[in-house]
Parts: C-alpha cells; structure tokens; sequence
C-alpha cells in the first residue's frame, strides 16, 4: 500500500516535515482539525475541550485495545482559518516531551487542498525515539479515515 501521507525526517535534526495532499476542499480539510466532532471521529478518539482560537488549547483523550486511557493536550498559539494554525502537543504520561507544530493548510484546486505539517521535537534523540514508533503507518491510516469520513460532508 502506498503511504499518501508523505514524511520528511532528515538525519540529525530534530524536526520533520509531514504533508498530504486531500481531495478535499479547503475549508473542509480545515474543520478536520477544528470541529470536535469531526476531531473524535477520524482520530478515534474522545475531545475533553477543544478550543479553536488564538490562545486556545485542546484535550483529548484515547482508549488502548487494554482498556488504559491515555491523554493528548496541548495550546493554541496561533489560529489562522482555513491558512494556519501553531500548537504545543504532549502525550501525558510518556517520556516524549512537549513538541511544537505548525500546520499549514493550502487550497490547491477547489476541490483538492495540501496540509503540510512541521513538527519541532525537544532534541533529535526524542525525534528518532518517535520515528521508531509505526508513526508514518500510523498517521497515514488517520489521514485516509479522515479523507473517508469528510468525503461523506461534502
């Protein structure tokens, strides 16, 4: 299967680059990430607050196939609609840290729009310690349940 969802992690540095381009509207790819509801269902997970706005933050909360809840949080430092949006991300409980993301959201035809993503990691030893983890298969899979579940709003 190929992997729609593009990542660029060049050796020694502590960031990558993610992008995907969405046969999606624009503005439809942009309430992906905005709207808790849409949130919950492409992401599997349960939206505790999300609040989409300059100063924001955002909690969410995922269930293992154990039974063990784990949580995801973080703030919104700059919310531009439908162009851009800066946030913190931290998995609790987790040795990761905190990261920074910048997600940059691109129309590139009316119907068809680009999400590029650029992930800033505490240090290049907790980037590698990621990309370890089935991360690429991981954020494909969400990225093709998204375009699925936003193909059924248009």
């Amino acid at each position: 299967m190929e992997l729609k969802t593009k990542i660029d992690a060049k050796d020694g540095e502590q960031d990558l680059i993610i992008t995907r381009e969405f046969d999606l509207p624009l503005e439809l790819l942009f309430k992906a990430y905005v709207e808790a509801e849409i949130v919950e269902q492409w992401m599997g997970t349960k939206v505790l607050k999300l609040e989409s706005k300059k100063h924001g933050s955002y909690q969410f909360e995922t269930t293992d196939p154990k039974g063990n809840k784990h949580g995801f949080n973080g703030v919104i430092h700059e919310f531009s609609p439908n162009l851009k949006i800066t946030r913190t991300f931290e998995m609790e409980n987790t040795p990761f840290g905190v990261q920074l993301e910048f997600y940059e959201f691109e129309k590139l035809t009316d119907d068809t729009s680009k999400l590029t993503m650029h992930v800033i990691y505490e240090s290049v030893a907790m980037r590698d310690q990621v990309m370890q983890l089935p991360f690429a298969k991981g954020i494909n899979m969400a990225h093709n349940r998204m375009q699925e579940i936003l193909n059924q709003l248009k």
